[in-house]
């Protein structure tokens, strides 16, 4: 269990990070302060819960499996809904999250190969109009917080214009490219940004030819770390490892894994099936640098898993 505090600043527990991307943790029961980051665009994922993000855009109601994209320097707080702490996983980046380029034509319209599309974007509804005076407004920047005192509300316009404003997608409307044989991980690309891209999986079609391995083969990320958050789901490939809802695994480059022992054992059974499983994948190409937050609820056996003899962690 990570994070925990009354809104969504106060309840984050920074897990890694490096120059290009930090990841958190939070929990929140409440609202928050109206804030702005200044340094870095916000990716939410939402794990449980839902609320509502006001902005100066508008709101936008976001619920269980929705990602949530805050472009910087845009005002906003987040109200959870009464029956359930917000529970969701927070990436803050130093450059842009977008599409990926390859899901876009040059007019910046999506392919129809691509895995969503515009249809599967929620916008803001609004504007707010909210009234209010002497509103303060925390900032954070590359060198810290600030306040800002507004006379007037800055939630309190009549309309925007242009391209850059929050939106959700739900992770439910990701629908991957399958085949017979095994696909490589980009097909599972959700968002980009510098030096680091972001992967969901999925429920699928596992490989369905008679001859595939359906479950994936060992392999080593020479390029990039690789941190996984299992959401919901049966997580296949782990088995035995210990690996539950709302675990995080971090496998560093040149780190040679694959799937555990009893999912290796059981993976011939799942030819032609589906797989149920919900996670979502942080790839960086520098590498993660842990904060000692994250290790108090560490397994020390996890590495020990792919040997039979050890058993699960």
């Amino acid at each position: 269990s990570y994070g925990g505090g009354a809104d969504t600043l106060s309840g984050r527990e920074l897990l890694c990070g490096n120059a290009d991307v930090t990841v958190s943790f939070v929990t929140a029961s409440g609202p928050g302060a109206l804030y702005r980051n200044a340094g870095a665009d916000e990716l939410f994922y939402v794990h449980e819960g839902a609320a509502t993000l006001e902005t100066s855009f508008g709101t936008l109601d976001a619920v269980q499996g929705d990602y949530v994209v805050i472009p910087r320097s845009t005002t906003h707080r987040w109200v959870p809904h009464a029956a359930t702490p917000l529970r969701a996983l927070v990436f803050e980046t130093a450059g842009h999250i977008r599409p990926p380029k390859r899901y876009l034509t040059q007019l910046g319209q999506f392919h129809q190969e691509a895995p969503y599309c515009e249809l599967d974007l929620k916008r803001p509804q609004g504007p707010l109009l909210a009234e209010g005076r002497e509103v303060e407004v925390l900032v954070k920047t590359a060198a810290g917080w600030t306040r800002y005192v507004y006379q007037r509300h800055p939630f309190d316009v009549v309309g925007w214009f242009g391209c850059n404003y929050p939106y959700a997608l739900n992770i439910r409307d990701f629908s991957p490219i399958t085949g017979s044989f095994h696909r490589p991980p980009p097909v599972h690309q959700v968002f980009e940004a510098p030096n680091c891209v972001f992967c969901n999986f999925v429920p699928r079609m596992l490989d369905y030819d008679e001859r595939a391995m359906p479950i994936p083969s060992y392999h080593s990320n020479v390029d990039s770390d690789e941190l996984i958050f299992y959401a919901e789901g049966n997580f296949f490939s782990r088995k035995g490892s210990g690996i539950e809802r709302g675990a995080l695994s971090l496998h560093p480059a040149g780190h040679v894994h694959g799937p555990q022992p009893a999912a290796w054992a059981s993976g011939g059974e799942r030819v032609g099936q589906r797989t149920e499983e919900i996670a979502v994948m942080l790839d960086t190409f520098r590498p993660l640098l842990l904060n000692p937050g994250a290790l108090s609820p560490s397994s020390d056996s996890y590495y020990r898993s792919w040997n039979a003899k050890d058993g699960a962690a």
